[in-house]
């Protein structure tokens, strides 16, 4: 099979990398993708992921037998819709079910609805009745910007100056567009954070192993929110009983919601998650792969990627085998200078010719400079994924080939795979 995927991230790089291994797939081609894609892939230089009419014309001229699409916004956006008018089979929830992402409100009033246990909110469309509301669950202030943000859409105010610098910039600056406009407030959920990927169709909902992320720039969970600085699976805080709650309490309603709202839902949602005190409790949704949450889970993955996806564009997902390795994986993120506010671009990477054997490094953010050299292009750079019989062998693998690499600025947060708040 031939197969389109679309994005040029560390997400579609581990895709790529483990849909590369199947004995089924003869091509694979990526637009935009990135230096390390295209060491499995065919890249489409130039190529604009959040451009859906160029992508939907490029999925015509390339004629794949399966389209994969990574993002989030050509998803909210609808390309799912606009590549299956043409008849081609698409691996990407689409347009109405991306609303789960694309808007927080949405996604909030599902939950209320069917019950899914989450954080008390309340939904503001005015800068002045939100500023009137200062301190509505007490701090810190959970502040959501409704659309997509990249991942940083989330401010947690201290206290009351930083809920107004935050709503000033949110609803006044418009820091983050028309994904400002509407601003979710939510009480601050105690507890651990970990994420529950799932594979969906309209016959099952199975999700794939456990993962936790780092969000935050620095170590101890410090500093500003990013896409995620690393990640490891699968994660140490489920148990037997926790995966019980989960599945009663999240996923079975989840999918049950599905059906009745009829959100026909076909792909990968991703649902982060809170361990409170009271149980399980649902931060948000996504409707892809997360990132960096990927390179972990799918290192983890010994089915064959390519029959998952084949099986959920046809609804058989209910009778899919998938099986995982026992082992544990760590992926670190390395990032730009200045990131996740303003970065250079066009470092040289040096080292990656240096990594042990077993170690991949997936590439976030990358380009091709004079002479093949490799280029940073982007916030976050690469991620060092490792896997190992044991969480703190990974980890010590991980870390041990982080150190090997390097470029002008390049930095990483040395906690990845600590568990706080247990």
């Amino acid at each position: 099979m031939k197969v389109l995927i679309v994005g040029g991230g560390g997400r579609e790089h581990a895709i790529a990398w483990k849909l590369a291994q199947s004995p089924k797939v003869h091509e694979i081609v990526c637009a935009p993708g990135n230096a390390g894609i295209a060491q499995v892939a065919r890249c489409v230089g130039g190529a604009d992921a959040e451009d859906v009419g160029a992508m939907a014309r490029l999925a015509e001229t390339e004629k794949p037998d399966l389209v994969v699409i990574g993002p989030e916004v050509p998803l909210a956006l609808g390309l799912t819709d606009l590549i299956e008018a043409k008849g081609i089979p698409v691996f990407g929830p689409n347009k109405k079910c991306s609303r789960l992402e694309a808007s927080k409100s949405f996604t909030k009033d599902f939950l209320i609805r069917h019950g899914i246990p989450t954080a008390k909110s309340r939904v503001f469309t005015d800068k002045d009745e939100l500023l009137s509301s200062i301190g509505l669950y007490g701090y810190p202030m959970v502040l959501k910007a409704d659309g997509l943000a990249a991942g940083k859409g989330v401010v947690l105010a201290a206290d009351e100056n930083e809920a107004r610098q935050a709503i000033e910039e949110m609803m006044g600056d418009r820091v983050f567009g028309e994904a400002g406009d509407t601003v979710v407030v939510e009480e601050c959920l105690v507890g651990v954070e970990a994420s529950v990927l799932c594979f969906v169709d309209g016959s099952a909902l199975v999700p794939m192993e456990s993962a936790q992320d780092y969000k935050r720039i620095f170590d101890e969970d410090k500093g500003p929110n990013t896409g995620g600085m690393g990640t490891y699976s699968p994660s140490l805080v489920f148990t037997g009983k926790l995966n019980a709650q989960i599945r009663e309490r999240i996923l079975e309603p989840t999918f049950a919601g599905f059906k009745k709202d009829g959100l026909d839902f076909r792909g990968v949602l991703f649902i982060g998650l809170m361990m409170t005190d009271e149980g399980p409790k649902v931060i948000e949704f996504n409707n892809r792969f997360g990132d960096p949450e990927t390179q972990s889970v799918l290192r983890r993955l010994e089915s064959d990627l390519l029959d998952i996806f084949v099986a959920v564009t046809e609804d058989r997902l209910a009778q899919q085998e998938i099986t995982w390795s026992d082992e544990r994986a760590v992926c670190v993120a390395l990032a730009s200078a200045g990131y996740p506010g303003p970065y250079e671009k066009g470092k040289p990477i040096s080292g990656l010719d240096a990594v042990e054997d077993g170690i991949v490094v997936f590439h976030a953010g990358t380009t091709f400079g004079k002479d093949g050299v490799i280029l940073t292009n982007g916030g976050r750079v690469l991620g060092v994924t490792a896997t190992g019989k044991t969480h703190d062998e990974a980890r010590a693998k991980a870390y041990a080939n982080v150190s090997r690499i390097t470029f002008d600025g390049a930095h990483y947060r040395g906690d990845i795979g600590v568990v706080y708040g247990a």
